[in-house]
């Protein structure tokens, strides 16, 4: 199954992210390395939420690197979601559905 994870950033984000960026991106790398994190990345013009794609057999997956992530724990990132994401289009889709 495909998980987003929806990050709220606090209003200061770009500024306070450098000092724990290494440790976020460690967290990242090692998700996807474990083949949990497909990808993830941060809005633009506002910088205001960041989106990560996991694909994970449960929730719980999710909701452990956010709770485990730098960027909550400093408050960089205000808030969170764990949304369950019913992909069905593309290659990766998780239930691909083609028309009749």
């Amino acid at each position: 199954m495909h998980y987003l994870l929806c990050y709220d950033l606090a209003p200061d984000y770009l500024e306070r992210r450098g000092q724990y960026r290494n440790e976020h991106l460690k967290l990242a790398w090692e998700a996807q390395e474990r083949g949990e994190l497909i990808m993830g990345g941060a809005f633009s013009d506002p910088a205001d939420m960041s989106v990560l794609m996991f694909q994970s057999d449960s929730p719980v997956v999710v909701e452990q690197f956010a709770k485990a992530d730098p960027y909550l724990l400093h408050g960089v990132v205000t808030g969170y979601k764990v949304r369950q994401w019913n992909t069905v289009v593309g290659k990766d889709a998780f239930t691909p559905l083609r028309p009749e």
